[in-house]
């Protein structure tokens, strides 16, 4: 593997999309490329991080809220 393809499969290794054969492979490239490798890895997590922070958590539906109004209700008249 050279160290484009382990930059490409680093950034899979990050969200854990690696297979567990790809992962054996990806190891004995990350000892390969030593220091270097390793600071890309930490990139790679800090972009994965900050883009997970970047996220808005969805608006929940006019049905979701119903569902939720009435279940609560029905526990409470029980």
């Amino acid at each position: 593997m050279n160290f484009e393809q382990f930059q490409n499969r680093s950034r899979l290794y990050v969200i854990g999309a690696l297979e567990p054969e790809e992962v054996e492979e990806f190891e004995k490239a990350r000892k390969k490329f030593g220091q270097k490798a390793e600071d890309f890895i930490t990139k790679c997590y800090a972009l994965h991080e900050a883009f997970a922070l970047s996220l808005r958590p969805a608006k929940a539906s006019a049905a979701i809220k119903d569902r939720l109004m009435s279940s609560s209700s029905r526990r409470m008249n029980s």
